[in-house]
């Protein structure tokens, strides 16, 4: 059963989770890799969730301060073996419910062209393709999208 917990950057099984994903983001990205690396640093977030499988830490996601009225959607992530039933998309979810509390009205990420399958959820999740932002501007291998809640 899925259970989703709201906490910080400095949570135990969100750090872990967050060494797993940067293992695979490693491999996908190849020498591509320290140049996102730098823009993920987690040491200072204060909105973080851990989706929870029968109480393993199977998934997680943040969002901070992009600007006045948007939060920034980072370090999505679901363990490969718990793939396919639906944990991102509620992850997501959750990000977007505590983003209106805050009072904000939009959420922006960026992600990689070679993670289709984040491609598929944020597509599927609402959210539209935008021009690149900041340090992505220009970036070949960067997406971004937004959603107005």
């Amino acid at each position: 059963m899925l259970k989703i917990h709201r906490t910080n950057s400095s949570n135990p099984q969100f750090l872990l989770l967050v060494n797993d994903l940067n293992a695979e983001l490693a491999v996908r990205d190849g020498e591509e890799y320290s140049f996102y690396a730098q823009f993920n640093k987690v040491d200072k977030i204060n909105h973080v969730v851990v989706a929870y499988w029968d109480d393993l830490p199977v998934g997680c996601g943040a969002i901070k301060a992009f600007d006045e009225e948007s939060m920034e959607v980072k370090r999505m992530f679901v363990h490969p073996e718990f793939r396919g039933r639906g944990i991102a998309s509620s992850v997501l979810e959750e990000l977007e419910s505590w983003t209106r509390e805050l009072g904000f009205n939009k959420c922006v990420l960026e992600t990689g062209k070679k993670q289709p399958e984040a491609i598929g959820l944020y597509s599927k999740s609402g959210y539209n393709i935008i021009p690149n932002f900041g340090q992505y501007a220009g970036v070949e291998n960067s997406v971004c999208f937004e959603k107005k809640l």
